[in-house]
Formats: C-alpha cells, sequence, structure tokens
C-alpha cells in the first residue's frame, strides 16, 4: 500500500498523483440514470454486478436508484457489502469447500443470501451446512445458455436439479441463473441477438421443465452490459446482471450499437503522466500493467486524437503520437481501460471528480477480495 494518498477533496484534478484511477461523477450519474430508464416500463428488475468495482459506495448508489440488490462473484467479495450494509446479494458463482461454506452461511445469518449450483454434490453440501448452522439460503440452478463454462444442461436436467434444492432441507430454489457471458462482446448486433434468443429458448425450456413437475420458477437471472436490452425484451428474464455499465471500458465500446441500444458514457480512466520524452514521435507514460489491465487490449487515450497507447510493462507505457505533435514532461493523460473490472482491482480507492475538482475519494473495499 502506498504511504500517501493520491488526492484528497478539493484538490484540482492536476494536484492528483499519477497513476490513479479516476471517476467521472458526472458520467457515471448520467449511466446510473440511464439504466433505470432503460428498464422503465419493464417487468425486468436490476440488481448489478459488484464485481465490476467492488465500492459498497457505487452498491449503494445503485440500490438508491432502484436496484433490488446486487451480484458478487465471491464469497469474501459478498462480506464487504454485507459488512457495509448491503443485505440482498447474489453470489452468481458455485461454493465448494468446507472453508467456504462456513463462510457462506455466516453471511446468511445477516442477510439474505443467493448462491449457484450445477452438480447435486452441491445442493448436498449447501443443504448439510445450511441445517448445521440453523440458517436458510436461496439457491438458483444454473444453466449453461452457450457460455460453455459453468452451468447444467437445460431441460430435465435442470429441472431435476430444481427438484433436488426444493426438497432439501434449508434450500429455498429460488430460480435459474442464465448468463451468457461470452455473448456480452461480440461485436455486432445481429451476433449478440442471436446469442441471446438462444438463451432465452433455453431459460424457457428449462423453466418449462420444472413447472412441469409442479415447482414455479420465481426468477430467471441473467444479462450484461453488453446484451441486457436483448433479454429485457425477451418475455423471459425477470433481471439483469449488467455492471460494467457504469464505468464503460473500451472493450465495450468497441461493440457496434444495435437499435435502440441506450448509450452509456466513458467514465472511469486511468490518469497518467508523461515521464519520458527521449523517443521520437513517442512518450513514456508512468502507467503500465500494475495501473491497467491489459487482457482485452491495451487501454485508449481519451480526446487525443492519433495517440495510441501500445505497449505496457510494469511500470511504463508507451504511447505514439500523431505526426508532429509533441507533448510536454509531466503532462496528464486520460486512459479508458480496456477492461474496467481487473482494472479496478489493482487500486484500494477510486478519485471521484467533478468540473475538475476532487469531489470524493471512495475505497474499494473489496479489492483483492478471491476467496
Amino acid at each position: 500500500m502506498s504511504p500517501w494518498k493520491a488526492a484528497k477533496p478539493s484538490d484540482s484534478i492536476r494536484e492528483i498523483d499519477t497513476p490513479a484511477l479516476i471517476l467521472d461523477l458526472d458520467a457515471f450519474e448520467r449511466n446510473l440514470a440511464k439504466m433505470q430508464q432503460s428498464l422503465s416500463g419493464s417487468q425486468v428488475r436490476l440488481r448489478p454486478h459488484a464485481k465490476s468495482h467492488k465500492c459498497p459506495e457505487i452498491a449503494a448508489r445503485q440500490i438508491a436508484m432502484g436496484a433490488v440488490g446486487i451480484c458478487c462473484q465471491k464469497v469474501s467479495e459478498a462480506a464487504c457489502f454485507v459488512d457495509h450494509g448491503i443485505q440482498d446479494i447474489l453470489i452468481t458463482n458455485q461454493v465448494v469447500g468446507s472453508t467456504k461454506l462456513h463462510h457462506l452461511m455466516a453471511l446468511a445469518r445477516r442477510a439474505r443470501i443467493g448462491v449457484l449450483v450445477d452438480h447435486l454434490e452441491q445442493v448436498m453440501a449447501l443443504s448439510a451446512a445450511a441445517t448445521t448452522y440453523g440458517t436458510k439460503l436461496d439457491v438458483y440452478v444454473e444453466v449453461d445458455v452457450g457460455a460453455g463454462r459453468c452451468g447444467v444442461a437445460p431441460g430435465e436436467a435442470t429441472a431435476l436439479l430444481a427438484q433436488a434444492i426444493h426438497m432439501a432441507p434449508c434450500l429455498n430454489f429460488a430460480g435459474l441463473q442464465c448468463y451468457h457471458g461470452a455473448a456480452q462482446h461480440l461485436r455486432t448486433p445481429e451476433m449478440r441477438i442471436a446469442a441471446i434468443r438462444h438463451a432465452a429458448d433455453v431459460a424457457q425450456q428449462s423453466r418449462s421443465a420444472i413447472e412441469a413437475i409442479g415447482i414455479n420458477v420465481p426468477v430467471i437471472t441473467g444479462a450484461g452490459t453488453g446484451s441486457f436490452t436483448h433479454e429485457r425484451d425477451s418475455g423471459v428474464f425477470t433481471e439483469i446482471q449488467a455492471g460494467s455499465y457504469i464505468f464503460m471500458d473500451r472493450d465495450y465500446a468497441d461493440n457496434q450499437r444495435g437499435h435502440g441500444d441506450p448509450v452509456f458514457d466513458h467514465a472511469l480512466f486511468v490518469l497518467t503522466a508523461v515521464m519520458s520524452i527521449n523517443q521520437h514521435g513517442k512518450v513514456v507514460v508512468d502507467a503500465g500493467l500494475k495501473a491497467s489491465s491489459v487482457d482485452s487490449g491495451m487501454p485508449g487515450v481519451w480526446q487525443r486524437p492519433g495517440c495510441h497507447y501500445i505497449k505496457a510493462s510494469d511500470e511504463h507505457g508507451v504511447i505514439t503520437l500523431p505526426p508532429g505533435k509533441t507533448l510536454p514532461l509531466g503532462e496528464q493523460l486520460w486512459l479508458i481501460p480496456g477492461h474496467c473490472d481487473p482494472t479496478v482491482n489493482l487500486y484500494d480507492e477510486m478519485i471521484c471528480v467533478r468540473q475538475g475538482m476532487v469531489e470524493a475519494v471512495w475505497q474499494i473495499a473489496a479489492r483483492g477480495a478471491v476467496l
């Protein structure tokens, strides 16, 4: 951890030490409002994914805007949000192992907690642990809707798992998890439409199989920032889990917009400074691999036409300049992360700015919560 902070409220942006994670509050607030407007008039509710931001302040603002709760990916991540007062959390993952089950049941005593299963052994372990701890747990069957990652086959296999949950002591069958992660970055609207149409068909098939054995399916949840309008309009999904819409990283912005898709603004940036100018046509900045994730490609350079971030090493980034262009030492540049989630996880706090000034500093309290 750094021995000093990059900024404090009332600092000007020029005073922020670099590299730093920046949240443009005006853009962030517009994104919050656009998502709620996109769901207004539908019967689909929002349960945003907090793995994108890991920040209790943001989760509280999402709920205040109308979200029913949040999603987390890890038990330790959920624990951080419960500690900060969030009371309705779906852990969109399978939880395996006695240590994790112990922590999960402790959380279920303090808040409403949901979890996923895709195997009978997981159902049995959850039921035994919940019985031992004297608590109740919401359990969702994860269905493989095309991503080829976790999830049970649709139809009969899904119904058998739902029945096992329904009959198990201390478990509540809460519905189906039908998230198609691989569809989020399909570049064309037509590709995303086809993928989510298939996901909705699979979800409907699974719901019908469960209802055929007399069990109600209260919730069908899924969707992400890249596809949520299609789940919203499917007539099948009842809940969406979009998370990155609040930030809009470079990779999501590379998707081609479909008709009626809302335009979310870039709100999350890595502020960096020029530290070397000796290479012709290039500058070196102080934000490298430890300041911005490059798993989805290099960051973009915000509002600097012709400038391209082309190479990252541990503590350095190389940016090419347009012909005849130079930048002075210390010049600040705003980078758009290629992938917001792992970039946020590199920082202890995000610096919230408005109209050229630091308005607040928010803790990324669930940073590093990978257990």
